[in-house]
């Protein structure tokens, strides 16, 4: 009822807490954010879950999944080396005032990553000590082994990246947003089929029929979200893609819902939030209760 609606409101409101450590209660809000579409520069604080990752340079994405442990893809380490994480960061140049940065504890990967199919994309950072919690830097809610997302939802997706193949972005580097539609992974299968791609039930595809819109080289790791009410929920993890928005190629990511297990046995204090159910029914109080690309172009990791 819209009675119970306003009460569940009012209790998300009341629990979004600047400066709170705890995951359950702040997963998912993102109190700077008002944007519906994207395709564009993203304000300050819209993602503040948005990790970038450096080695003298930004070259992956990541997603804040509570105050230690930072989710992004397994392909973006063949090394680990010189590695640092920046959090609250709007650009790649200039002076970003609302962010922080750690250096890397743990490089956990996903045991069955396979780096020939890109299967299992998938891993965990832990950081070298705590963030604490702002309207810039906040944990995003992951989507729970129950989750169900129906082709043509929108989605967004969040990064850094090239803007086109090998087009960098231009000065001074904001972070940009974009807004696609899943695809069924029975049609991201059909289209991955002629270059001989398996697309797995631990993969989420994500695009335009006609191209246009996508994740690119340097989104790596980055989140694919939904919102469902006033929560952020993460479904996708960018992997790879034949070219950058070609027509009939959707991108493809890891799907977040397949680790839910694998995340918790690493996770084993301050449990990140998850959040369940179809994406039609996707429910905010679930997070309080929970502890929380031309034909034959080579295919390419969208590190």
């Amino acid at each position: 009822s819209s009675g119970t609606q306003k009460i569940l409101n009012n209790v998300l409101s009341l629990l979004s807490l600047t400066g709170n450590n705890g995951q359950s209660d702040v997963c998912g809000n993102a109190p700077l954010n008002s944007r519906i579409v994207g395709g564009e520069d993203a304000p300050a604080g819209a993602w503040p879950w948005q990790a970038s990752l450096h080695r003298s340079s930004h070259f992956c994405g990541g997603s804040l999944i509570n105050n230690l442990w930072v989710l992004t893809a397994a392909h973006c380490f063949p090394s680990t080396s010189g590695l640092l994480v920046y959090l609250g960061r709007e650009t790649q140049e200039g002076v970003n005032s609302n962010e922080v940065s750690r250096t890397v504890a743990e490089i956990i990967r996903h045991p069955n990553y396979n780096s020939d199919t890109s299967d299992n994309d998938i891993a965990l950072l832990r950081l070298s000590s705590p963030v604490d919690f702002t309207n810039f830097i906040r944990p995003i809610c992951l989507a729970s082994n129950d989750t169900t997302i129906d082709a043509g939802t929108i989605t967004w997706v969040t990064g850094w990246g090239t803007i086109q193949s090998d087009v960098p972005l231009p000065s001074p580097q904001r972070l940009q947003e974009v807004d696609v539609p899943i695809v069924s992974n029975s049609q991201c299968s059909d289209a991955y089929a002629a270059q001989s791609i398996q697309i797995t039930s631990n993969m989420i595809c994500a695009g335009l029929n006609e191209g246009g819109k996508d994740s690119c080289q340097g989104d790596s790791g980055g989140p694919l979200m939904v919102k469902s009410g006033s929560t952020w929920v993460q479904i996708g993890v960018v992997s790879f893609g034949i070219g950058c928005a070609l027509a009939n190629f959707p991108g493809v990511y890891a799907r977040v819902s397949e680790y839910q297990d694998w995340i918790r046995n690493q996770i084993s204090t301050n449990e990140p939030g998850f959040v369940g159910s179809s994406s039609s029914s996707i429910h905010p109080l679930t997070a309080i209760l929970l502890p929380v690309l031309p034909v034959l172009l080579p295919v390419f990791v969208l590190s």
